[in-house]
């Protein structure tokens, strides 16, 4: 059980080395010599956790995408916070997003998936994922009488079409005026579809 736990905790130590020198040189550019110069150790170090870099990128990229579930941490929720909890989750979704990850790192890890089926299958599960949480939310709400949705699902569904799409443009405007503006634009859109009015 010991030897499990420092096992884990050595390799998520890797990991998040392997995360910080890419964000810094470039996924592409990241090597396992360059992230063992970063710890101080001898790469070996490394390989004797890690069987290869394929083996390692798998790895942060399960740590990337479990960053995004954070966002739908939280207690159980009250009937009476549903409301409040639906605003503050989208709010969450439009201006926490990509305070979880870097961007740079996150779209080479997406862009590997279209030559490897595995990684593909991960973001996939990850969306999947996503919307199964946004559904039960908005399915607690539908039955409080919160809002008033034909189908929470394709509701869910249209919710991350418009968050993906959010990102994928605003990561390409570079005026922080002009990124907020189109930012509180896209929140809106989402609250007009579920029927939410916000002052």
């Amino acid at each position: 059980m010991g030897r499990n736990s420092l096992k884990d905790e050595r390799q998520k130590e890797i990991i998040k080395k392997y995360y910080a020198v890419a964000k810094k040189e470039g996924l592409e550019n990241t090597s396992i010599a360059k992230i063992a110069s970063e710890m101080n150790v001898n790469p070996s170090l490394i390989i004797h956790y890690f069987k290869n870099k394929e083996e390692l990128t798998y790895s942060l990229i399960d740590y990337i995408l479990e960053k995004y579930l954070v966002i739908y941490n939280r207690k159980k929720i009250e009937d009476h916070d549903l409301g409040s909890f639906l605003i503050e989750l989208i709010h969450k979704l439009f201006k926490s997003w990509n305070s979880l990850f870097n961007e740079s790192v996150f779209y080479s890890c997406y862009a590997l998936g279209f030559r490897d089926k595995l990684i593909k299958m991960k973001f996939k599960n990850l969306q999947d994922s996503l919307r199964s949480h946004l559904k039960e939310v908005l399915d607690k709400c539908n039955e409080a009488g919160i809002v008033n949705l034909p189908s929470t699902e394709k509701t869910a569904d249209l919710i991350y079409i418009m968050v993906d799409g959010a990102y994928y443009y605003l990561s390409l405007i570079s005026e922080k005026e002009e990124y907020e503006k189109k930012l509180l634009e896209y929140k809106n859109y989402a609250y007009q579809t579920l029927g939410l009015s916000i002052d």
